[in-house]
């Protein structure tokens, strides 16, 4: 910058010549250098000035948008900040298709402890002891006085239990808030819901995740943020399943029952309405597992998925039902049933004889081993595994439990004719009841496949057409007979049309072979047999009655009474109404008798069980 002088000497000597005075000129360049220094601080207070302006412009306008935009959205429940920045504690809860809670979070305290800060460690030791009767006063002394800096006395504990702890007043016992898992209906579908446990625990919080059933199947979701809270709402209903887990429990009791299982699903749709494996636990207190031993004798073995029996003669509709379709019979085709017969160095008998001949159906109603042997002759080995492949007995149920893959069939890794002869009527091949209930929900269906759902209101696809409809209305047609003059006459309910098919399976031995007095008996049943709603599977480990005729271990005796005492009880809750005798269908062969003579029959020999 080239500043102008005060006294330029050009103008100083114009000055002297014109007689003026030369400090006017001195004067004046000084004014002038006062005015250009305050027009540029005036400019620069301006820009200043410009600039806060702006700031507090875009300042109110940022809180006005933000207010506008609180003021606009939804209100919502604010979500309590987690304690720990590496652990998150927050699970949704689940429910049944109704809402009602299953499983929800409760606050609760964790009681830790740092015994050098302790003034009192021996009374600290026997005053917990007092409060936690689980705990010894003994150990505890011993670590209180010990060198440990830091250890757990209980993860959670009740209000009551915190307040006695607070009012030893010990400095070295301090407490940590933390979400618990709970599950307020105690035993009800214990064994759907699985239990949860601790992972990554702090202090001041802990991790919450599922150990075993849908809380461990859907642990990532109900842990996710993104779902902001909603609940995972399941196909059960809560009532009906604790009124099935009432009366097969009272059944268990009558029966001497080692255990029993129930289920209740809709046939359309797939959904599992109640499914109750007994014994049972509490998931509050999840008990701990079998490290030896039969894993069945364990409450937390869920039979209805995981248990794997021999079914016995409910699967006797199978081969029937297929013959039907592949128009190999009819319903009043006549059916060779002379007994014993053999195949190989085995004989086939059946429990009564039933005479040279029967019609197909009174092969089912009756119960006939040989005469559903023959069938199956007819059909094939091949075929005969395609069928039941198609079923879903060879996979384990894609249901949503972790359990699911311990559920695979037991499937014979050969098929010779004696195989396919007694898998036929349930023998030499193990599934759980939850595959029985899926397959007859097929057959009900009018023969398109159904896959068991736990998770309610999903839109699947629509299942397989495994059989012709014709063939699964005359199959559903004889099950209705099994009950009305058949072997499961216990299991009439009146209105409700039951069709269904007994099962008594001989338990086989560790060792090889079977017992000779324990039996895992079933009735698997669809109703109503008019307009098919739903399926029942109830098993029965190891029952017995005693009645008039003496002691009875069949299912006809066993499992049958106790279905018709769960549909008696269930229907109502379902919304079914029973059917008055003036609307009352009649299920009945719509064929005119007649019978057939099958080709091959004279290649056909029997059995022994």
């Amino acid at each position: 910058m080239i500043r102008t002088p005060l006294r330029p000497l050009a103008r100083i000597l114009r000055a002297r010549e014109r007689g003026d005075n030369p400090d006017d000129i001195e004067a004046e360049n000084l004014r002038k250098r006062h005015e250009a220094a305050q027009d540029k601080a005036r400019r620069r207070a301006e820009g200043r000035l410009a600039l806060m302006a702006s700031l507090f412009m875009l300042g109110f306008g940022v809180v006005g948008v933000r207010m506008g935009t609180l003021a606009s959205a939804d209100p919502t429940e604010p979500q309590s900040a987690v304690m720990s920045a590496q652990i998150v504690s927050q699970r949704a809860d689940i429910t049944d298709r109704s809402g009602r809670v299953l499983a929800t979070n409760l606050l609760t305290y964790s009681l830790y402890a740092h015994p050098q800060q302790m003034v009192d460690p021996v009374g600290a030791a026997n005053g917990l002891a007092r409060i936690f009767p689980d705990l010894d006063a003994t150990q505890l002394t011993r670590d209180f006085t010990g060198s440990r800096k830091f250890m757990w006395i209980k993860r959670k504990m009740s209000p009551e239990q915190m307040q006695a702890v607070h009012d030893l007043g010990e400095p070295g016992l301090l407490f940590g808030p933390r979400e618990m898992r709970v599950y307020p209906n105690g035993r009800i579908a214990s064994h759907i819901l699985g239990g949860s446990g601790f992972g990554n625990e702090g202090v001041n919080s802990a991790e919450v995740l599922g150990i075993a059933g849908v809380e461990k199947a859907f642990d990532g979701w109900l842990r996710d943020p993104a779902n902001a809270g909603a609940p995972l709402q399941l196909s059960i209903d809560l009532s009906v399943q604790s009124a099935m887990e009432q009366v097969l429990a009272s059944s268990m009791d009558v029966m001497s029952a080692k255990g029993a299982t129930g289920i209740l699903m809709e046939i359309q749709s797939g959904e599992i309405l109640a499914m109750a494996s007994l014994p049972d636990f509490d998931p509050n207190e999840r008990p701990r597992p079998l490290l030896k031993g039969d894993s069945s004798d364990s409450p937390l073995f869920n039979r209805a998925v995981q248990g794997q029996y021999e079914l016995g003669s409910t699967f006797k509709i199978f081969p029937v039902a297929q013959a039907l379709d592949l128009q190999i019979i009819n319903p009043n085709s006549g059916i060779n049933t002379t007994t014993p017969m053999r195949i190989g160095k085995y004989r086939i008998n059946d429990f009564s004889n039933y005479g040279a001949q029967l019609s197909a159906t009174d092969v089912i109603v009756k119960s006939s081993n040989v005469g559903t042997v023959r069938i199956a002759q007819m059909i094939g080995v091949d075929r005969q595994k395609e069928f039941l492949q198609k079923l879903g007995f060879f996979e384990p149920l894609p249901i949503e439990m972790v359990e699911a893959p311990t559920g695979r069939p037991l499937v014979p890794s050969r098929w010779p004719a004696v195989t396919a002869a007694t898998v036929s009527f349930g023998h030499g091949l193990a599934a759980s009841p939850l595959h029985l209930a899926a397959a007859y929900a097929t057959i009900a269906n009018d023969g398109r496949k159904v896959t068991p759902t736990l998770i309610h209101g999903r839109t699947r696809p629509e299942g397989e057409q495994v059989l012709s409809a014709r063939a699964a209305d005359r199959a559903v047609e004889m099950l209705r007979q099994v009950v009305t003059r058949g072997t499961a006459k216990q299991a009439e309910v009146e209105g409700y049309e039951v069709a269904g098919k007994t099962g008594t399976a001989d338990k086989p031995r560790p060792s090889g072979g079977y017992f000779d007095n324990k039996v895992v008996s079933t009735f698997a049943s669809v109703f109503p047999a008019s307009a098919p709603k739903y399926v029942m599977i109830v098993t029965l480990d190891e029952p017995s009655v005693t009645g008039p005729g003496g002691e009875s271990r069949t299912a006809g005796a066993t499992a049958a009474p106790v279905a018709s005492a769960i549909i008696r009880r269930l229907a109502p809750l379902v919304g079914l109404e029973p059917v008055t005798d003036e609307k009352l269908p009649v299920i009945a062969p719509r064929f005119q008798p007649r019978v057939e003579s099958q080709p091959g029959d004279e290649l056909m020999v029997v059995a022994n069980q």
